[in-house]
């Protein structure tokens, strides 16, 4: 069955939201929102990536409403200036954006890439992903590996690890100091090996994983040590500048811990925050979080302002080979349902052409052979045509051919989608349109399913192809004609 599917998107992001309001939008549990999404009435594909600066979900639905109502619940906790509602195409776009680096705090650094990579195997194993976000994310995955290898969008500071230290550095003098490092994960690595390039005398790495720590204290090129998590509350006491980088649900530092440590400068990377924000009233402990490296990034975004125009360029091509892909598909599925009904037809004409052959003169495999490929052409001779009109109306979306062809040929097709109620709003109207969900064939209509009626007194008179039978047309198809 043809369906034709469209993406919404929602996001709580840095460019608009909070660090509490992304907070807020995030779930605790990844693939048990999907479960909950797929769920959700209408919904058959979901998809959710979710990072220390962003909170971001994706469904595939028959209708634009159904997919804005699914997500409705993910952005009800946050202030609606802070949320992003993106149609079928603008939802495409941006995760090609995504995984380009251009959204990101820093534009063009490169761990969004692994991020969203990470967040496409969960959902895979969420059984979140069909043929439409496959599609779509592994094109979006291709588009930020492209921009990394032929555009310069990566150089410089890549990372909001690095870029934590590039703002330690202009903060206080680190020649000599102490620092702490909380979380052995991929944004804590790149914080440690960022700040073994800065003039520390000593490192310290905690984590709630020994091991890991371990193998990022021998991996920099400074003397490292590796605690545990519970030792952090006394190893900040040492530390004159701390990274927070870790996945807990909860604070690892409070506030009364922090009071104890003495002046501290502290950056909290993490989502939700590792440290409490309270700590920040007492006089010796500065803190920022994420909010307060955009005054850093924004030299980074001037710099790479070239590049970046030539990743939006690749991203004008890539979508267009993307929409392309989308509609060959529904062409596909019309064309596969209307060669599956000729080729049923044509068996059961050279079975019976052979039968009665073979009744009166015995024929020889030869003789079988020339039949068979004589049926095997005319069938191709004749859908020829009706083959290069598919494909136009798709090109075209002109969704009603389709439509009439999948209803002549296949009698059980269930077309319950009309083209205009696929989304309501007039400027997404082209977009939401643009694509089919799925590539899969429609089950193939047999002859025992097939009514026969007779023609209703509107159609007679009508102008039917040539070996059409009206009498072997389906009533329903036949009343839709009539009204048309």
């Amino acid at each position: 069955m043809i369906r034709n599917g469209v993406i919404t998107g929602v996001s709580v992001a840095h460019e608009t939201a909070t660090v509490d309001e992304i907070e807020a939008a995030s779930a605790d549990d990844i693939p048990t929102r999907i479960a909950d999404l797929l769920a959700t009435p209408g919904v058959r594909e979901a998809f959710v990536v979710q990072t220390c600066n962003r909170a971001e979900a994706y469904v595939v639905t028959d209708r634009a409403e159904q997919g804005r109502d699914a997500l409705a619940e993910i952005a009800e906790p946050v202030r609606s200036g802070a949320v992003v509602t993106m149609a079928h195409e603008e939802s495409l776009r941006h995760l090609m954006r995504l995984a380009a680096g251009l959204e990101s705090l820093v534009v063009g650094e490169d761990q969004i890439i692994g991020q969203l990579k990470d967040a496409i195997e969960i959902a895979r194993r969420a059984e979140g992903l069909g043929p439409m976000l496959e599609d779509a994310l592994m094109k979006a995955v291709h588009v930020g590996e492209r921009a990394r290898t032929e555009t310069a969008i990566n150089e410089g500071v890549v990372s909001l690890g690095s870029a934590a230290v590039t703002l330690a550095e202009r903060e206080t003098d680190l020649d000599g100091a102490t620092a702490l490092v909380i979380g052995a994960g991929e944004m804590g690595t790149i914080a440690a090996e960022s700040l073994a390039d800065t003039p520390i005398d000593r490192l310290l790495i905690a984590n709630r994983t020994i091991p890991h720590a371990t193998h990022v204290a021998d991996s920099v090129s400074v003397d490292a040590s590796a605690i545990g998590l519970d030792a952090a509350p006394s190893a900040v006491e040492r530390a004159d500048v701390l990274i927070a980088a870790t996945g807990s649900p909860e604070h690892i530092l409070t506030a009364d811990e922090l009071a104890a440590a003495g002046e501290t400068l502290c950056i909290d990377l993490a989502q939700p925050r590792d440290i409490d924000p309270a700590a920040d009233s007492e006089s010796a402990v500065t803190i920022h979080d994420i909010d307060a490296l955009e005054a850093l990034t924004a030299e980074t975004h001037a710099r790479r302002e070239e590049a970046a125009a030539e990743v939006e360029a690749m991203i004008d091509e890539e979508l267009d080979r993307l929409l392309a892909l989308f509609k060959r598909k529904r062409a596909d599925e019309a064309i596969s349902t209307m060669y599956e009904s000729a080729e049923r037809v044509k068996n059961r004409e050279v079975g019976t052409a052979l039968s009665q052959l073979d009744a009166n003169a015995e024929l020889t495999d030869t003789h079988r052979e020339v039949i068979e490929s004589l049926a095997d052409s005319l069938v191709s001779q004749l859908l020829a045509a009706p083959t290069k009109s598919l494909r136009e109306a798709a090109a075209e979306d002109d969704w009603t051919t389709i439509q009439t062809a999948m209803q002549l040929f296949n009698p059980e097709f269930d077309d319950p989608i009309q083209p205009d109620a696929v989304a309501d709003e007039p400027a997404a109207d082209d977009d939401d349109r643009s694509a089919t969900a799925d590539g899969n064939t429609p089950s193939a209509a047999t002859d025992s399913n097939t009514s026969s009626a007779s023609p209703p007194e509107a159609m007679q008179g009508t102008d039917l192809p040539d070996g059409v039978d009206p009498e072997e047309i389906p009533q329903y198809v036949l009343e839709q004609l009539s009204d048309n």
